[in-house]
């Protein structure tokens, strides 16, 4: 139950940085969008961070960042680069995948370390 709880928490932020980037993708140019999701994409995950340590609380604020951007980093590969993308090449781009990644840890290790 408890691994449901926290994987659950890091499908849902992968989720809405997905629709972040997918909004931002047809509503403007390709830069902004990825600024909207280096921007949004920690925003989300402080959130969702917040939640989980609050309500849960089952993890440690150093495997939860590993766990969230973990899952992050396997959907990407698994589910948008081939079937999405049809392409790698994502992970070339620092501020289109690097970035938010780094940035999703960083959220999540420091709401966790604030709330616990």
């Amino acid at each position: 139950m408890e691994i449901t709880i926290l994987l659950a928490h890091a499908l849902v932020g992968w989720a809405l940085c997905g629709a972040i980037m997918g909004v931002a993708m047809k509503r403007t140019t390709m830069p902004r969008a990825l600024l909207i999701h280096a921007i949004g994409a920690p925003i989300v995950f402080a959130a969702l961070s917040a939640v989980y340590f609050s309500a849960f609380n089952y993890t440690q604020p150093l495997p939860t960042a590993g766990v969230f951007v973990g899952v992050v980093v396997l959907m990407d590969a698994g589910v948008v680069a081939p079937f999405i993308e049809k392409s790698f090449d994502m992970f070339k781009s620092v501020p289109g995948t690097w970035l938010p990644f780094g940035l999703i840890f960083g959220a999540t290790y420091l709401t966790g370390v604030t709330l616990r």
